[in-house]
């Protein structure tokens, strides 16, 4: 068990929060989708009623140790003071002394953001001088940012030399579903794992196989795992070289008792393309010049059938070319079915949740995650830096 933010004194202390603000910007610097910062907001707002004052530190895109002005946090800083209807200062770096000055004034209640982390080389090296510098700047140290807590950065992990941190709310929550999924889950549990590549996902089907009683595989990646059963896939995406992997997958799923449940029926088209007409054939029958695009409805209908029933759902990966609305149904049938099912369901990476979202259930979902790398990380059974650092309870 890790400290989490709750069993932290606060009153009256400089509160150093590790966020994830690293939002997607449009060509004028305005923010386009401010989920990440929606979902700090019950970290900070319980620093605030605690007496706190509050210093945020992020990093947003890659500008790889130089100051550059379009990845600069400012637009964050006036979305966060709309969204918590009070100022939010706007530090001129994340360390330096004005930036100590400004932090060190901090009266309760009040909030200061640093300037982006990554305008220093040091933040990605885990410096220790740059950790000891970002510590320096508060008392008490919390980190929010699952996102980031696979990476060994100065302040996710070299920070906690100087400044021991809590989780705060947002990561305890992760912490709690998808590392209760990995070391506790409940039974029966069922995985459905999506996405174009299996060697995005050779580890999570992996660490997976051990603990689950059923598992679904779509998307690109599940054309590996039906030409490793000697199906013929036309034009499909696969990944020639990891055939053996997924036919040995197979194999000890056998010995081990676990169901693996593949596309039967697909969505298939001679080019990844709205306008391109589409067919649904028997995985048997794939047209040599068409290639795999989604999963068909009866697949649809097996999986949501199979999730009947489970105690514990985790979903990773979209079913099809969900992008496209012709091969987005295979993806929001399984969004329903999740949401429709009695289970402890924990859905991530970036497809999934959106079709959660755009099938309007995403409050059905037990837990959505918000860490894509971190997630799939967590999922694999690997320590997190980010969490490995933090205090135990």
């Amino acid at each position: 068990m890790k400290k989490t933010i709750r069993d932290l004194t606060l009153a009256d202390k400089r509160v150093f929060i590790r966020a994830d603000f690293n939002v997607p910007l449009d060509a004028n610097g305005n923010i386009t989708d401010d989920t990440r910062i929606q979902k700090t907001l019950p970290t900070i707002r319980y620093v605030l009623a605690q007496g706190g004052a509050v210093i945020l530190a992020s990093h947003l895109g890659r500008p790889k140790g130089e100051v550059q002005a379009k990845y600069s946090l400012q637009p964050v800083a006036v979305r966060l003071s709309q969204l918590l209807g009070k100022p939010v200062q706007m530090a001129p770096d994340c360390i330096g002394a004005a930036t100590e000055a400004m932090a060190h004034r901090l009266q309760g209640g009040e909030i200061l953001l640093l300037e982006n982390l990554r305008f220093h080389k040091e933040e990605e090296a885990n410096d220790p001088q740059f950790s000891r510098a970002l510590a320096s700047l508060a008392e008490v140290g919390v980190n929010d940012a699952f996102g980031c807590c696979h990476r060994a950065h100065a302040s996710v992990a070299g920070i906690t030399a100087f400044l021991p941190m809590a989780a705060g709310l947002l990561l305890a929550k992760e912490i709690q579903f998808i590392g209760g999924a990995v070391t506790q889950p409940a039974h029966p549990f069922a995985a459905i794992i999506g996405g174009a590549k299996v060697s995005d996902k050779i580890g999570v089907l992996a660490n997976l196989l051990q603990k689950v009683e059923v598992l679904m595989i779509g998307g690109g990646m599940a054309n590996t795992f039906l030409a490793a059963q000697g199906l013929e896939i036309g034009t499909s995406l696969v990944e020639i070289d990891k055939i053996p992997f997924a036919a040995s997958l197979l194999h000890r799923a056998e010995q081990a008792g676990v169901q693996v449940l593949l596309p039967t029926d697909v969505v298939v088209a001679e080019a990844v393309d709205n306008t391109a007409a589409y067919d649904v054939v028997s995985v048997q029958r794939v047209p040599s010049r068409h290639m795999i695009l989604d999963i068909g409805p009866q697949t649809c209908k097996t999986f949501a059938a199979r999730l009947q029933g489970m105690k514990l759902i985790v979903w990773n990966g979209p079913m099809g070319v969900f992008e496209l609305s012709h091969f987005s149904h295979g993806t929001t049938a399984v969004a329903r079915a999740v949401a429709a099912s009695e289970a402890v369901s924990i859905v991530g990476g970036g497809d999934s949740v959106a079709a959660v979202n755009q099938c309007g259930v995403a409050e059905h979902i037990t837990h959505i995650s918000t860490g894509g790398g971190a997630s799939l990380a967590y999922l694999e059974g690997k320590d997190l830096p980010g969490i490995a650092a933090l205090q135990d309870a």
